[in-house]
């Protein structure tokens, strides 16, 4: 389905969402991490390239969509996505990395610990 808006949060917790089609910006690409969810990235502009370039090649989270976009190319990369072998690594570590995001974020996480360290400065000043 295509359609100009949609909560994108609740949809990538859909259970039935296999992947996400982005242009490979930071929030979209840690919102489509923090709910475990491998991406076909399309950037356009700056620091969606960049981000792009860490899904598909360093954190192994997705594939990059180059070139023109033609049926057959799409169709390839939406099946590699889904079926292939590497789609499956890539939803296996994009589930560890969920892992990693609900630890940090959590109670007693590295990024909590931080916030409340700043929150507590910023309130002291």
């Amino acid at each position: 389905m295509v359609v100009p808006w949609a909560p994108q949060e609740e949809v990538l917790r859909y259970r039935a969402v296999g992947g996400f089609w982005t242009h490979g910006g930071w929030n979209s690409t840690t919102k489509s991490i923090c709910e475990g969810v491998p991406m076909l990235c399309r950037p356009y502009f700056a620091d969606q390239m960049g981000i792009t370039r860490y899904v598909e090649h360093v954190w192994k989270v997705g594939l990059e969509l180059r070139g023109e976009l033609e049926r057959g190319s799409i169709e390839a990369a939406i099946h590699r996505l889904m079926t292939d072998k590497d789609g499956a690594e890539m939803r296996s570590r994009t589930g560890e990395l969920k892992k990693a995001a609900v630890e940090c974020t959590g109670k007693a996480g590295s990024t909590r610990m931080a916030i409340d360290k700043l929150v507590t400065h910023i309130m002291s000043l």
